[in-house]
């Protein structure tokens, strides 16, 4: 089983990723848990490309590219493997990262992006997807209170960010497999909405 968590920056994806794998893991399963960008040696020098310095350091078209090379790397030497170990597998970001930020908002064609995604991953999908929705410039504030200098998207502003929200709920509305998370919530709301959709889920695919 593979889960992805989507959101705008600060939605708290890293705490609830956290919270989920400790409570799969209490329950007997075997957990690996990703990051995109990132994950592999080669995948996370990709990040330290897209993530920091200036915010037009690249156009949409030439990070949709470089994020398609990170996820590409992750996915062949670590979601698919342990996969077939039979692990769930819960990443920070998947391709409706790119989807949104690169796409909808960037302005890469849908077609364009879809293509990649064939190409790169022959449009292969998380079987569930958390959007941890919350108010912008709440997002933003916990986000720019981290004390590091992967800030380059952060610094794309207000209206950027508020576009990269709007498009992730038009997507949900379109996906069976999303579930918006209201992420104003207390951290243990959350994370009970969550736990209540996976094991839904798991007990669904277990009959």
């Amino acid at each position: 089983m593979f889960i992805s968590f989507e959101g705008g920056e600060g939605s708290g994806k890293t705490t609830q990723i956290e919270l989920l794998s400790d409570y799969l893991s209490s329950r007997s399963h075997n957990v690996f848990v990703t990051r995109e960008p990132g994950g592999t040696k080669g995948a996370e020098s990709i990040r330290n490309l897209l993530v920091t310095g200036n915010p037009e350091r690249w156009n949409a078209k030439t990070e949709a590219l470089l994020m398609y090379a990170s996820r590409l790397d992750n996915y062949e030497r670590l979601i698919k493997p342990n996969l077939k170990q039979g692990k769930i597998v819960i990443s920070d970001r998947f391709a409706d990262s790119t989807r949104i930020y690169q796409g909808f908002v960037g302005g890469v064609s849908e077609k364009e992006i879809e293509e990649l995604h064939s190409f790169c991953l022959n449009n292969f999908d998380p079987d569930l997807t958390f959007i941890l929705d919350i108010d912008v410039k709440q997002g933003l504030l916990r986000a720019n209170s981290r004390n590091n200098n992967e800030n380059r998207f952060e610094s794309k502003g207000l209206k950027f960010h508020e576009l990269v929200r709007k498009g992730y709920l038009i997507l949900a509305d379109k996906n069976k497999r999303m579930h918006v998370i209201d992420a104003s919530m207390s951290i243990a709301e959350i994370n009970n909405s969550i736990v209540q959709i996976v094991e839904t889920y798991l007990y669904d695919n277990n009959k």
